[in-house]
């Protein structure tokens, strides 16, 4: 990872970080808003059932010892540790969201059972066949090198182990869809100077990377309409009187992602924005 990306994605979640949990929680994901993205829901309780219904999909149903991958302020990271009553680690590259993690573990006496440190996920700091549940939840699209963050995701799974990633990617641009746009390159070029990402790819390119793998059982889905109208509630989230008050207290970068919330609920209408699910296990 390069140190200007490495330094913009940790400045980022530094300054935002304690601002989304004061509006929107410890869970920092999307939400599920049913197959077709037509329920309504508490934004909460959306991304709590996102969780589940991910879990659900990929047939997960008992972990030991699980892996999050861009694990934020530990939402996830606690909330598998707790349903499985396993043992978890969380990685991030925000020492601001490694010390809230740590924070919220104790406070849910759950320190004994997790671990959360500031590391590079291309190039994890576990031993290999490590972990037998690796829990990728919206982090892949921050991964300069795709191929790496998924080989370093298969060397620390266990054999028989779970690989679960869910990533923000474009549509498919290769035959028989026709290729990206130069309009779309440019809505995807704005997307990722807001938010710290060095390119996106599509799903069935990170199926193609996985099949190099030692992955079996691979899945894929799209889950684009269940997810789409989480952008319309951060969005009206940003008009909340706290949530003005803290963008101003939290710097240029946060004021610009929220002023920027439209790329992505415009990208999900025009179909160039998708939410791409991949399951396997590893031989």
């Amino acid at each position: 990872m390069t140190s200007t990306l490495y330094q913009q994605i940790q400045q980022f979640y530094d300054a935002s970080s304690s601002l989304w949990e004061q509006i929107w929680g410890e869970h920092m994901h999307h939400g599920y808003y049913g197959p077709n993205g037509d329920l309504k829901k508490d934004r909460r309780q959306a991304q709590i059932d996102l969780i589940e219904e991910l879990l659900s999909w990929a047939g997960v149903q008992h972990a030991d010892r699980i892996l999050d991958v861009g694990c934020g302020i530990g939402g996830s990271t606690l909330y598998l540790a707790e349903k499985f009553n396993a043992s978890a680690w969380g990685i991030t590259l925000s020492p601001v969201q490694a010390a809230r993690a740590k924070e919220r573990a104790l406070a849910a006496r759950l320190s004994a059972k997790t671990d959360f440190q500031v590391a590079d996920a291309l190039n994890m700091p576990f031993a290999d066949a490590s972990f037998d549940f690796v829990w990728a939840l919206e982090s892949g699209e921050h991964m300069p090198d795709k191929v790496k963050f998924m080989q370093e995701c298969d060397r620390v799974l266990k054999p028989g182990g779970t690989f679960l990633m869910v990533t923000w990617c474009h549509r498919p641009a290769t035959p028989p869809n026709a290729p990206l746009t130069p309009d779309e390159q440019k809505h995807l070029e704005e997307i990722y100077r807001v938010y710290c990402l060095p390119y996106v790819i599509s799903l069935p390119e990170y199926e193609a990377i996985a099949r190099n793998l030692s992955f079996q059982n691979i899945r894929t889905a799209d889950w684009s309409k269940a997810v789409a109208p989480f952008w319309d509630t951060v969005i009206d989230s940003a008009f909340d009187l706290r949530a003005i008050f803290g963008l101003l207290c939290s710097g240029w970068g946060t004021i610009q992602a929220a002023l920027s919330l439209g790329l992505m609920k415009q990208g999900y209408e025009r179909g160039l924005i998708r939410f791409g699910l991949l399951c396997a296990n590893k031989q």
